[in-house]
């Protein structure tokens, strides 16, 4: 997995390229916590994510959390498939899609 950041203002783009699993979640988890603190918008940029596992789906779900406190946070350019897991999982009705 590799990870883009991009700070304009107050909002955080954060493009995630490859798969968000078990041992990639940790990372992602780990650079948004670090990141997030003065930010009002967390834009997660999926056009190139391949794969998200149950550990993606929870750190979606932590900064989510986090992010209804300060802010908000978009899932952009999700694929098909990614939004199939996110209806499967019941994230459609907690994430804002772009």
């Amino acid at each position: 997995m590799t990870l883009n950041k991009n700070l304009d203002g107050k909002t955080l783009t954060i493009e995630i390229i490859g798969r968000l699993d078990t041992s990639t979640a940790p990372v992602l988890e780990e650079e948004i916590s670090k990141s997030i603190g003065e930010i009002n918008k967390l834009v997660l940029d999926f056009a190139q994510l391949e794969y998200i596992s149950s550990a993606g789906l929870r750190v979606l779900l932590k900064s989510q959390k986090t992010m209804s406190k300060q802010g908000r946070m978009v899932v952009a350019n999700a694929s098909e498939t990614i939004k199939e897991v996110f209806e499967l999982t019941g994230f459609m009705d907690i994430l804002t899609l772009a």
